[in-house]
């Protein structure tokens, strides 16, 4: 975990995808194809498109009735899972399994703001919390990484109230802290997700 990154370097994501910031999920997971990924979803194989913003319009149609879209794209050893308004990566039944010999980095938020980190590996939830309400964590390893947490741009204050300075750019931070991804403007504009519906997971 050598990366630096603040919630400061994903400043750009409220100016240039402000209604992917309203509603996401956004999951890494290693050593994972795309393909790997949608087929360990329950996914055939499905459409290419190019830019994360090409996915918005396929995801609000038909929301939950046909499934949750998805978007995955390969990012070094990572597989890079985006989606509008969904929840997918941070649902335990589904990310626990695909998690075994490996890591899964998810961060969530909805249009309520209720938001959620996670951490998987190996079958098990490392660490999760809410980046509203950091200094509140459960997992196996709930505080294994609180500097880094800190230095990605979360309020570690014991506090019952809510900081809302830039909690969600600094998910996006202590998932680059994880994983050494860097997500960049370019990587959203130019790369080629392969799509599909996730059944619902709840259904």
């Amino acid at each position: 975990m050598a990366d630096r990154s603040t919630a400061a370097d994903y400043g750009w994501l409220e100016e240039q995808y402000p209604s992917l910031m309203e509603a996401y999920c956004v999951t890494l997971a290693r050593g994972l194809t795309p393909d790997a990924l949608l087929a360990a979803l329950g996914v055939a194989t499905g459409e290419r498109v190019t830019g994360v913003r090409a996915m918005e319009v396929p995801a609000y149609e038909r929301f939950e009735d046909d499934g949750h879209f998805v978007g995955v794209t390969a990012v070094g050893d990572w597989s890079l899972m985006v989606e509008y308004n969904g929840f997918v990566g941070v649902t335990d039944a589904l990310m626990l399994p695909i998690s075994r010999g490996r890591e899964v980095v998810s961060h969530f938020r909805n249009v309520n703001a209720v938001d959620h980190f996670c951490w998987f590996e190996d079958g098990t939830t490392r660490l999760h919390f809410e980046p509203l309400f950091a200094h509140q964590r459960d997992g196996s390893h709930p505080d294994g990484i609180l500097t880094e947490m800190e230095g990605a741009g979360f309020d570690m204050d014991e506090t019952d109230e809510c900081n809302f300075e830039r909690h969600t750019e600094a998910a996006f931070a202590l998932a680059e802290r994880l994983t050494g991804v860097r997500l960049t403007p370019e990587v959203l504009a130019s790369a080629e997700f392969t799509c599909g519906r996730v059944p619902d997971p709840l259904g």
